[in-house]
């Protein structure tokens, strides 16, 4: 084979995954994008050369730069520099994971059943990816079915990781079976078993989910709850409105819908972006407007996103984030900026929750002590640059009667084993607000609405999605969206939700697949180590 025919082949790859990504992509794609590659390693592999990991890298890192370009481009809306890092950096951990499979089968004697070790580093990867400074799990490719969430609904028992076993097992028997005719073995027993395998491996998970999604009914009592989307550009508006007249918009927007029915009102992300000080709440113009407007209806609460910050007055606070003003007359200010989620009712005590996963580089400058230099690189979501304070636990609030919804804030959502927190906490619904303005109309803001689908999937909990210039959503515990606001629309939506009690096993469990790949890959790691220091004593010898 041609090195012209290896480029092709990873070229082919990369569309392949480009083409099965949300929101117009065609998932069954994402069971043939490994093959390219799989047919490259094993071409590497056949030439016995000792650099072949280098030699491989020359191929798998084209077509995980393609997948990555081709489909979260759209960060270049907000900064050039984010997305070129994302893209060549996420590429580069890639085929860094292909790389370790391929150093396994080096080693392994039985090279055809070391093709498996692919599933538990590739997960292992996607897992360790969750919870770094740099954690960008956008492309975990068990998220690829966000668009078709009726092929997964037994995320409820694996999340996203189930997805992932099962993308990986097909790709690996298919090559299995392409290498085999290529190789004119079809009259092998194996080649028939393999045959048999990868059938049952692609539909039985399909149409047990067709299954569970046709039979499955909603849980729990309802609550009726109405959704503001303002349609405030971040670009060129938000920050021009002054706190008061964003808490007028947003009460304006929601009073035609309310009625003694209604429980909560759900806004979006850093609606109220105007530095609240938490110590000061009750001096805070837009909450003591929002606040008498509830008084009008007992019973009714409102969920708003806020940039707020804590003053500390004694001593040195307990956090990384912390930052110094000076004043005129010389006193100096310890305080912590943070991207909040406000739970307002007609009482004068409000409950809070921040942020807690940040998106690295706009609200948390990764490798802190090193990278500091270049924080002024970072953009501005949400009000502040720089890195914000979070909460160590998630929060739940505490709603009027049966509801107790979850405050999920904007980048979180993509993370299932963290959701599922709130859940374990008591949440019976989840929230989402969000500012996905900051990508224009493109397929980012598609996505990230998606992926929601799948966190109420594991969870089996119905979810109210409040976007600042949309995508405004109600979704279902299936994942459907039942309404939706559409995008670029000052308005408002009401629905009725479902309230379910009972926990998934995912729930339960969180990414115990991730964490036997984890074990496994480990293992596989300290073998290969083994070997690799045998061979290096054995040649000392000689």
């Amino acid at each position: 084979m041609k090195k012209r025919h290896l480029l092709l082949l990873s070229m082919l790859s990369g569309a392949l995954f480009a083409f099965s990504w949300p929101v117009n992509g065609l998932p069954f794609l994402i069971f043939f994008a490994f093959v390219p590659l799989l047919f490259i390693e094993e071409f590497v592999l056949g030439e016995g050369r000792k650099s072949t990991c280098c030699a491989l890298f020359k191929y798998t890192y084209p077509a995980f730069l393609i997948w990555n370009a081709a489909t979260t481009w759209w960060v270049g809306y907000s900064t050039l520099f984010g997305v070129f890092m994302a893209i060549l950096l996420n590429a580069l951990f890639m085929s860094i994971t292909f790389g370790l499979f391929h150093s396994t089968r080096k080693w392994l004697p039985s090279k055809n059943s070391a093709s498996w070790a692919l599933i538990f580093y590739w997960i292992s990867f996607e897992f360790l990816h969750l919870d770094w400074d740099l954690s960008w799990p956008w492309l975990n490719i068990g998220n690829v079915f966000s668009s078709w969430h009726s092929w997964v609904q037994w995320y409820e028992f694996t999340g996203i990781f189930g997805g992932a076993f099962w993308i990986l097992i097909v790709n690996i028997l298919i090559f299995k079976i392409l290498n085999a005719i290529l190789q004119k073995k079809v009259q092998s027993r194996l080649f028939k078993v393999q045959l048999i395998m990868v059938f049952l491996f692609f539909f039985g998970p399909l149409i047990l989910s067709k299954i569970m999604y046709a039979t499955y009914e909603e849980k729990g009592s309802s609550a009726e709850i109405v959704i503001v989307q303002p349609d405030n550009d971040p670009w060129t508006e938000q920050y021009n409105l002054s706190g008061d007249q964003v808490a007028q918009q947003l009460i304006d927007l929601a009073k035609p819908l309310i009625d003694s029915s209604v429980q909560l009102i759900v806004c979006p992300e850093s609606a109220l972006y105007d530095d609240i000080w938490e110590h000061q709440f009750k001096y805070s113009a837009p909450i003591k407007k929002i606040r008498r407007f509830l008084q009008q209806y007992p019973g009714l609460h409102m969920v708003v996103g806020a940039s707020t910050s804590k003053h500390y007055t004694e001593g040195l606070p307990n956090s990384k984030t912390y930052r110094l003003y000076v004043r005129a007359n010389g006193d100096s200010v310890l305080y912590d900026n943070y991207n909040t989620a406000l739970y307002i009712t007609a009482e004068p005590k409000i409950e809070l929750y921040h942020k807690s996963k940040l998106v690295p580089g706009p609200e948390k400058m990764p490798f802190h002590r090193i990278l500091k230099p270049f924080q002024e690189l970072a953009f501005d979501l949400g009000g502040t640059v720089g890195s914000l304070g979070s909460d160590e636990e998630r929060t739940v609030f505490n709603a009027s009667g049966n509801l107790r919804p979850a405050p999920i804030i904007c980048y979180e959502s993509i993370y299932g084993e963290f959701v599922t927190d709130y859940v374990k906490k008591g949440a019976n619904m989840l929230l989402v607000i969000t500012n996905d303005g900051w990508w224009s109309n493109s397929p980012g803001r598609k996505q990230h609405l998606a992926f929601s689908s799948l966190r109420c999937i594991e969870t089996r909990r119905s979810m109210a999605r409040s976007a600042n210039t949309g995508i405004s959503a109600f979704f279902n515990q299936k994942g459907d969206i039942l309404l939706d606001a559409g995008v670029y629309k000052e308005t408002a939506i009401r629905h009725s939700l479902s309230l379910n009690n009972e926990k998934t096993w995912y729930v339960l469990h969180g990414d115990y697949i991730a964490n036997i790949a984890l074990f496994l890959s480990v293992l596989l790691l300290l073998y290969n180590l083994s070997e690799y220091l045998r061979k290096k004593g054995e040649s000392i010898k000689k």
